[in-house]
């Protein structure tokens, strides 16, 4: 995970150099705690979480960006008891917009690793990614 956030930093500091002033990232899995590395110090602007692991509400805490945060609801790595901790925390921040939430019927990767056949675990990747798209849309101006 501190390589993914060093890894990270040049890319971000690129698309700075070229004019870009507004960055979002999703971090999927322990992606999720590199986005927040990234988010703590302000390099990036919104950050989107889709079921993060290895990731505690002391990570969360420094984190002053709009932040959306999907959690599976059948997740050993990250469970839904830990998301609602998240969201407490967020929700005692309102200077902070944030959106968390447990997605009934899904396990851990649910957004990457689906069965394609599955209607239903098709319709909740979707849900996923149009939601992180809609957050982008909102905050990245």
């Amino acid at each position: 995970m501190d390589k993914g956030f060093e890894d990270a930093k040049p890319f971000v500091e690129a698309l700075k150099s070229k004019g870009i002033s507004a960055i979002g990232a999703v971090g999927f899995c322990w992606g999720g705690k590199v986005v927040v590395e990234l988010a703590n110090p302000k390099l990036i602007q919104v950050a989107v979480l889709l079921h993060p692991a290895f990731l505690t509400v002391e990570d969360i805490s420094g984190v002053d960006i709009p932040i959306g945060i999907l959690g599976a609801e059948k997740d050993e790595i990250c469970p839904p008891e830990l998301i609602k901790k998240f969201e407490e925390f967020l929700n005692a921040k309102p200077e902070v917009e944030s959106y968390v939430k447990v997605v009934p019927n899904v396990e851990h990767g649910w957004t990457v690793r689906y069965d394609t056949g599955d209607a239903e675990a098709v319709k909740a990747a979707e849900e996923a990614r149009q939601f992180a798209l809609e957050w982008f849309a909102k905050y990245l101006k």
